[in-house]
C-alpha cells in the first residue's frame, strides 16, 4: 500500500506565492508519475499538473489556466513532488490533491491519492 501525504496549503493574499509538498510512502518499487489536482466548492476534480520520471527532470504537463504561474517538479530520491504556484488568484482556492501511479513493492499497478490540503487565495 502507497500512502501520500500532502503539506504547505495555506490561506495567501492574491498574487501571493505558495509551495505544496506532497511525499509517497509505503511499498514502493516506482513511480511513474505524480500530478497534483484541485477540486473548489461545486466544481469537478481537475488536473493541474503531472511529472513523469525519467532523466533531466521528466516530462511536465500543466492545464492551461496555470501555465506559466505554477512548476511542477519532483525528488525521485525522496518519492516526493511539488508545486511551486506563484501570482495566485482567487480562483486557485481549492483543495489540492496529489496523485502517484507506479508499481508497489509486490510490482503490481497502483494508483494512489492524497487526503488533500486547502490553498485559499483572498481578493
Amino acid at each position: 500500500q502507497v500512502q501520500l501525504v500532502e503539506s504547505g496549503g495555506d490561506l495567501v493574499q492574491a498574487g501571493g506565492s505558495l509551495r505544496l509538498s506532497c511525499a509517497a510512502s509505503g511499498s514502493i518499487f516506482s513511480i511513474n508519475v505524480m500530478g497534483w489536482y484541485r477540486q473548489a466548492p461545486g466544481k469537478q476534480r481537475e488536473l493541474v499538473a503531472t511529472i513523469t520520471s525519467g532523466g533531466s527532470g521528466g516530462s511536465t504537463n500543466y492545464a492551461d489556466s496555470v501555465k506559466g504561474r505554477f512548476t511542477i517538479s519532483r525528488d525521485n530520491a525522496k518519492n516526493t513532488v511539488y508545486l511551486q504556484m506563484n501570482s495566485l488568484k482567487p480562483e486557485d482556492a481549492a483543495v489540492y490533491y496529489c496523485n502517484a501511479g507506479g508499481l508497489s513493492g509486490s510490482r503490481q499497478w497502483f494508483a494512489s491519492w492524497g487526503q488533500g490540503t486547502q490553498v485559499t487565495v483572498s481578493s
